[in-house]
């Protein structure tokens, strides 16, 4: 998203104006999917995992969870930089760069021999993530011709919502037939393919002569780093106070990073868009869904084992949510052209808080078939919402539900999941406060 935004205000004439001939069209859009596609299902793949790593890690649930924020925070630190680094070297040198870098990252994940280790590991991953994220819509901008460019898009956003609810669905397949390592060990093999594909297919683009500004990347990752930092040791024993510093801390040096890049011609952070009230508004409803989303796929898997479920269970329980999104979805897209997105979006992030609420207080006693309709509702509401738009994939719930693991070790993850529905809740009434601002604009 960071990507398309850059493009949008730059000046940089297209290296193909009108799109790649085929065959090579469709060889570089299933790079592009592939690379897309690992990346997105890596932010929720081992959720699944986690209570079998922390056990054979011998580490709490909370700190299991760091195997996940690693990934997350390096996206979140790195995403917007490289976004703007891609406008100078090229998109697809990017691209190729961070599918490099997280092939070789997965491979050292699956051989980790400790969660600190993984950890780590986790973070190169994530680093080589962003680099695919950050220009996946330019590239395809670059290989789809004008008249198809909203198909294209729509396919990439299609993947990015799907995979990132399919990985407990994916993980189930791999952990019924293997170790937790091979979750990672799998990337290998296609993110080589997927090199290939791509050095041969995917388009050169025109750079831009300007410079990336390091003052403005120093900040940004400064920003997230102690945020993220703080919040990660409100999650575990770590001293309150001080971890309260980061966090203000990271505050301030946010309110330094606004006011510098406020003054520059292209800035990192996309500040003249976020004035318009209705895009502000899409932003905050995509942000706090994903939010709701995130929180809820992190701490389903610990609900699920909780009830009794096994691993593998536990991932055939979690995949009426992505099947009901797949299905959603395409109606959803024919739905927009006639109703405001703003209802579609509030309708279907309430049904998406119901069923969240509903999997909050499904008893112990339960049966598969109830808990697999609340899962589909959620799915459903959430496919309702899904636009090509909205790509907030990256967000601080994961370190939410660390800190009520520590806070409440026994309930944690129902805790989440009641959480996770009151954000729902929340996006519902933002995405309908849009239709005020649509008003406004047609009276005048």
């Amino acid at each position: 998203m960071a990507a398309h935004f850059h493009e949008l205000a730059s000046d940089l004439m297209p290296a193909h104006p009108d799109g790649l001939p085929l065959p090579r069209r469709y060889w570089a859009i299933a790079a592009i999917v592939l690379a897309i596609a690992m990346s997105v299902l890596d932010s929720s793949i081992v959720n699944v995992a986690l209570p079998t790593i922390a056990r054979d890690f011998r580490a709490s649930a909370a700190a299991s969870i760091w195997v996940i924020n690693a990934y997350q925070v390096a996206i979140l630190a790195a995403l917007l930089p490289l976004a703007s680094l891609g406008e100078i070297v090229g998109y697809k040198r990017i691209s190729i760069s961070g599918l490099g870098v997280f092939t070789l990252a997965s491979l050292v994940c699956a051989c980790a021999p400790s969660l600190t280790a993984l950890s780590v590991a986790r973070v190169i991953q994530g680093l080589g993530a962003a680099g695919i994220m950050s220009v996946s819509a330019a590239l395809v901008r670059f290989t789809y011709p004008h008249s198809l460019l909203g198909r294209a898009l729509g396919i990439n956003a299609f993947v990015v919502a799907t995979s990132a609810a399919l990985g407990p669905t994916v993980a189930s397949a791999v952990l019924a037939v293997g170790h937790w390592r091979w979750l990672f060990g799998i990337n290998v093999p296609i993110g080589v393919i997927t090199i290939l594909i791509a050095a041969r297919a995917l388009p050169e683009t025109a750079r831009s002569p300007r410079r990336l500004s390091y003052v403005g990347v120093a900040l940004h990752a400064g920003t997230f780093g102690l945020l993220i930092s703080g919040l990660q040791s409100l999650a575990h024993d770590a001293a309150t106070w001080p971890a309260v510093g980061e966090i203000v801390c990271g505050c301030a040096l946010g309110l330094v990073l606004a006011r510098y890049e406020l003054d520059r011609a292209a800035p990192l952070i996309p500040f003249d868009l976020l004035r318009v009230r209705l895009f502000s508004l899409s932003l905050a409803t995509s942000i706090c869904s994903f939010m709701a989303q995130a929180a809820a796929l992190i701490a389903l898997p610990f609900e699920i084992q909780r009830l009794g479920r096994s691993a593998v269970e536990t991932g055939l329980l979690m995949t009426p949510w992505p099947l009901a999104l797949a299905l959603a979805a395409p109606v959803a897209g024919r739905l927009a052209d006639r109703y405001p997105a703003a209802v579609m979006g509030g309708l279907g992030l309430a049904a998406m808080a119901a069923g969240l609420a509903l999997l909050a207080v499904f008893p112990h006693d339960g049966t598969a078939t109830g808990f697999v309709w609340r899962m589909a509702l959620c799915g459903l509401g959430f496919g309702l919402f899904q636009s090509p738009n909205n790509r907030a994939l990256l967000t601080s719930a994961p370190r939410a539900v660390a800190i009520l693991f520590r806070a409440y070790p026994a309930s944690g993850s129902n805790l989440a999941l009641g959480v996770a529905a009151a954000i729902a809740l929340l996006a519902a009434l933002v995405s309908m406060v849009r239709l005020a601002g649509n008003s406004t604009a047609a009276a005048h």
